[in-house]
C-alpha cells in the first residue's frame, strides 16, 4: 500500500508549487494509473514516494514505512523505473542485472530463475552479454524493467514504462502488471497513453497543477460527466476547466 497525506513540494524557493496538498491511497492488489498534463506534478510525486525527493510537507507511507523516517526499509521493498533511466552502460546486461540482484540481496537460485524468465519474456537472451551502450532505446527500457522485476518487489513505481517498447513487449508487460497485483502487491504507474490506463487500471488518479482533481474507477470517473465518455474525453474536460 502507498499512502500520501497532505503532501506538498515546491521548487525555486517556494515560487513553483509542483505538488499541492496531495492526499492519495494506492491499495494492495490494484493497478493504479497516474495521469496528468506535462508539468502537472506526476514525476515529482513518484520521486517523493521512492525517496529521491523530500516533501516540504505531509507524510508518505509505503507498506507502513515512512519514506523520510524509514527510508531504507521502504526502498528495500520498492523498485522504481524513471521516465529516463540512468544505467551503467559500460556494463553488460547480465552484469547490470547481477548488480541489482546484489543490491537487493536476491538469492542466487531465485536470481537465475527470474533473470531467465524475464530475458525470455523481453527477448533479451541474445544480447545479455553485450554492453548496454550497444542496446537500442527499447532494449535499454527492457533491461531496466527486467531489473525492476528481479527483486520481486512488494511495490513497483513506474514513470511512463511503456515508452519505447514494441507492441509485443508492451502487451507482455501489461500481463506482468496484472500478475504482480494478483499477488496482493502494489503498482503505481504514470502514463500519457489513455487507452492503456482505461483498459488496464483498477483505479485512476488525475493530477493537474499539483492537485488531485479526480480519482476512482472508470465508472466513478464517468459519473463526473457523460456515461459514454472515454477516459481521454474525461481527462481533457477536467484538465481544461
Amino acid at each position: 500500500m502507498i499512502e500520501l497525506t497532505n503532501v506538498s513540494k515546491s521548487y525555486n524557493r517556494n515560487k513553483v508549487k509542483a505538488v499541492d496538498n496531495l492526499t492519495l491511497t494506492v491499495k494492495p492488489g490494484e493497478i493504479f494509473g497516474f495521469l496528468g498534463p506535462n508539468g502537472a506534478g506526476k514525476t515529482t510525486t513518484l520521486k517523493m514516494i521512492v525517496g529521491l525527493l523530500r516533501p516540504d510537507a505531509g507524510r508518505i507511507l509505503v507498506e507502513g514505512y515512512d519514506v523520510t523516517v524509514d527510508s531504507l526499509k521502504a526502498k528495500q521493498i520498492t523498485t522504481y523505473v524513471p521516465d529516463y533511466p540512468a544505467i551503467y552502460e559500460r556494463l553488460t546486461g547480465l552484469e547490470y542485472l547481477n548488480f541489482i540482484g546484489d543490491v537487493y540481496g536476491v538469492p542466487k537460485e531465485a536470481r537465475i530463475e527470474r533473470i531467465q524468465r524475464w530475458l525470455d519474456v523481453f527477448e533479451l537472451a541474445q544480447v545479455i552479454t553485450n554492453p548496454i551502450q550497444s542496446y537500442s532505446h527499447g532494449m535499454k527500457q527492457k533491461i531496466v524493467l527486467t531489473a525492476s522485476l528481479l527483486p520481486a518487489p512488494r511495490v513497483m513505481i513506474l514513470d511512463e514504462p511503456l515508452v519505447g517498447l514494441d507492441p509485443r513487449a508492451a502487451y507482455q508487460l501489461k500481463d506482468l502488471f496484472r500478475e504482480h497485483c494478483e499477488q496482493g502487491k502494489t503498482l503505481l504507474f504514470s502514463t500519457h497513453i489513455m487507452e492503456v490506463a482505461e483498459k488496464l487500471c483498477d483505479r485512476i488518479g488525475i493530477i493537474h497543477n499539483g492537485r488531485l482533481i479526480a480519482c476512482g474507477t472508470m465508472q466513478e470517473l464517468k459519473a463526473l460527466g457523460q456515461a459514454e465518455q472515454s477516459l481521454e474525453s474525461i481527462f481533457l474536460e477536467l484538465t481544461e476547466k
